[in-house]
């Protein structure tokens, strides 16, 4: 077993700038220095659309980019831009005496961690517990997710690794109709925000899906979403791109902030300061220190996600899959068959649980028959992951109090990846000074 930890979302769906025009990438604009927090997913976009604005721009972080310790890299690859409900539903504070008693379910909170981390779980109940809360978060949700597969795709292309970006649709299985009716009231919302799918009953699924356990006999197909093949590679590749474009890459530790009054001076690091005039904070789940350094104390949480991954499989997904009634996605990637989901409360620096891991091992046993039952373990890898998830499932997004001059963008959850590049150009069009391309007034960190 190896344990890799991560550093690695207007009210209109129609108010978003379409994937294929960037104002970000138009004639350069501004010449700031510039220095990039993170190297995850919002790091790299980030830093490749301030390039496209003419700035100098810096990439700190202690890790290597698209390396095993970051949530870019063992995610599930999805760039699914219906992604748009809250991670909350009405009715969920039911289960949270579940969550409590079962360490080994879909969401567990461990014991110990449950005094620091209640103040983030009241306020994710109360996000989701009416339709109208939900319907709003959707509504931001979907201006910074539309278009994402599309431009991940003119991104990826652009730095030489298009290959990794499939244009495939994604699925949604479901034992029948009936258990796919249950979740009518998620469905209706993204059909009023205009997005489509494709209605899949059973024999036509498995003739799609030949691999996949016959007990399911329903799918929903969204055309208009893609994955990514290898996201730690893809990250990789983007920020090898940036630095053949200019950028510079520090292998350091950012610890906090020198201002001027109320203008950044530089940023400081476990070697020093690096002096600039804007940052930009996409330090995922490690985010919370330096956005209060900023000015905003954010209730940013760890959800810390598990995959396991079988190299070689027998048996597959012919397209990426969630599979509803075990709220886990099954993905053929570059490197085998991934099987990634499940939250687990608990303090970022708190031991893995290997055991949730292996709970997607034997998932993928059941998923997918034709693997070996005696699967041997040395085609098994298993991975421990870290969200950076504010409790209303909207991220931050956004000028900090402090000064502007320091940019917010981490809390993405579970669809940081997909909505990275369109959070890469609203982070340039911000230090640019330009009018941001969506509404960012549900993704201020000063809404808490």
């Amino acid at each position: 077993m190896s344990l890799m930890s991560p550093i690695s979302s207007s009210s209109s769906a129609h108010s978003v700038t379409p994937a294929s025009s960037s104002s970000s990438s138009s004639s350069p604009s501004v010449s700031r220095q510039v220095v990039i927090i993170g190297a995850g997913a919002i790091g790299a976009m980030s830093a490749l659309h301030a390039l496209d604005q003419g700035m100098q721009v810096t990439i700190v972080d202690p890790g290597t980019p698209g390396g095993e310790h970051a949530s870019s890299y063992g995610n599930a690859g999805w760039l699914s831009s219906h992604s748009i409900l809250p991670p909350s539903e009405p009715g969920v504070w039911k289960k949270v005496p579940g969550f409590l008693l079962d360490p080994l379910g879909p969401l567990s909170i461990r014991w110990r961690y449950l005094p620091r981390t209640l103040p983030w779980l009241l306020r994710y109940l109360i996000a989701g517990s009416t339709e109208a809360r939900i319907t709003e978060t959707a509504k931001a949700l979907r201006t910074l997710l539309a278009g994402a597969a599309p431009l991940h795709q003119q991104i990826a292309e652009k730095a030489g690794v298009g290959q990794l970006i499939e244009l495939s649709g994604l699925l949604h299985v479901y034992r029948s109709r009936q258990h796919f009716e249950g979740d009518a009231r998620g469905w209706r919302i993204r059909r009023e925000l205009g997005i489509g799918w494709q209605e899949i009953e059973a024999e036509e699924l498995h003739q799609r899906e030949p691999d996949l356990d016959p007990g399911y006999g329903f799918g929903v197909f969204i055309n208009e979403a893609g994955h990514c093949r290898n996201p730690g590679a893809y990250i990789a590749g983007l920020i090898q791109h940036a630095c053949d474009r200019g950028a510079r890459l520090r292998a350091v530790k950012a610890t906090g902030f020198r201002f001027a009054g109320d203008r950044l001076a530089a940023v400081q690091t476990e070697e020093g300061e690096i002096v600039c005039d804007a940052a930009v904070i996409a330090a995922g789940a490690q985010a919370k220190m330096l956005a209060a350094q900023a000015g905003d104390n954010v209730p940013l949480e760890t959800e810390r996600g598990y995959h396991a991954m079988v190299e070689h499989p027998e048996g597959r997904p012919r397209t990426p899959m969630m599979i509803m009634d075990r709220k886990v996605i099954a993905t053929q990637t570059e490197l085998g068959l991934r099987v990634a989901g499940q939250v687990e409360i608990a303090s970022f620096e708190a031991e893995p649980d290997w055991r949730r891991a292996e709970i997607m091992r034997d998932l993928a046993l059941q998923l997918f028959p034709g693997l070996p039952r005696d699967l041997p373990a040395s085609r098994v890898r298993y991975w421990l992951g870290r969200r950076p998830s504010m409790p209303d499932g909207l991220p931050c997004i956004g000028p900090s109090t402090r000064s502007a001059d320091v940019i917010h963008a981490f809390g993405h959850g579970h669809i940081g990846l997909g909505t990275s590049a369109r959070t890469g150009r609203l982070v340039a069009q911000l230090l640019a000074g330009q009018k941001p391309e969506i509404d960012l007034a549900p993704f201020s960190a000063q809404r808490f």
